[in-house]
């Protein structure tokens, strides 16, 4: 059963939680009425904003992962019966969280916390995630989920399609400089793990901090279906995409003749050094 899904590229207003709220909300209505869009994806940090001066000024526009907002677009998935993922600063105890969740019909369905933290904007004050990758059900998809700098990494994805996610969600907060990254990261990710991918910029600015767009949905080839306009405008990318394709490991592109299968021929027995701790050489760490 193939599934429609929607980056929506949107500005953000730090500090006003109300306004990105209501953004969301309307840009997610409009989503589901005008394309039946079974999944809205919106950005990293979409309900707070990102670029915040200290801990304790972004401790004021953070609440938990089933705080008011959370609520509030729980609600909008009754009515539109589909599901949202977005972005936003998570009180857990003590600890702030640069987080995104996932919500439908039914409520809360997961909650990840950054876990790879560059210092940049909120995240030199947010605390590191530490759970494991998980992959969530949404209607017929199977979700996993990352934000912005994670998606650097090859080894959250691998581990996410290993769990057996149809599609990896990257909301993301790029700046200048991370035009590159836009381009080659989600096609890289998706190709290497036969998984859609969807990366989801903003636009705007926060503190003299410009956003990139060049959001973009990816097919389990690595090849785009949608992306952004060269505008750094809101708009929303539209993708139909197939489960059953992600699931298909096997790839056959002349029977017999030249066939791949990713996850089997890889070689988990070489790749220790990828666990071990950093040692001294030539590498500046």
């Amino acid at each position: 059963m193939k599934v429609k899904i929607a980056g929506i590229q949107i500005d953000v207003r730090l500090a006003d939680r109300t306004h990105n709220l209501e953004t969301m909300s309307r840009w997610a209505r409009r989503a589901v009425a005008e394309d039946d869009v079974r999944l809205s994806i919106f950005p990293e940090c979409a309900l707070s904003g990102y670029c915040y001066d200290s801990r304790e000024e972004a401790w004021e526009h953070a609440e938990s992962a089933d705080g008011p907002a959370c609520q509030a677009l729980v609600e909008v998935a009754r009515e539109t019966r589909s599901h949202l993922i977005y972005g936003y600063l998570e009180r857990r105890g003590a600890k702030l969280h640069n987080s995104v969740n996932l919500v439908g019909p039914e409520g809360l369905v997961g909650t990840y916390r950054k876990t790879h933290i560059p210092y940049l904007g909120v995240d030199r004050f947010t605390d590191t995630g530490t759970e494991p990758y998980e992959v969530h059900t949404a209607g017929e998809l199977r979700i996993g989920m990352l934000i912005c700098y994670d998606g650097s990494f090859p080894e959250p994805s691998r581990i996410l399609a290993l769990r057996g996610a149809d599609l990896i969600a990257l909301p993301t907060n790029w700046p200048p400089g991370s035009g590159c990254t836009a381009n080659v990261v989600p096609n890289a990710r998706a190709l290497e793990n036969a998984v859609y991918f969807a990366a989801v910029n903003r636009v705007g600015e926060e503190r003299g901090f410009d956003f990139i767009g060049q959001s973009s949905l990816i097919d389990t080839n690595g090849w785009v279906i949608s992306s952004a306009s060269p505008e750094t405008a809101e708009q929303i990318l539209i993708a139909e995409i197939d489960p059953e394709i992600a699931r298909e490991k096997h790839l056959k592109r002349i029977p017999g003749k030249h066939e791949i299968h990713r996850f089997r021929d890889r070689r988990p027995d070489l790749y220790g050094p990828l666990v071990e701790p950093l040692i001294e050489g030539p590498i500046r760490y």
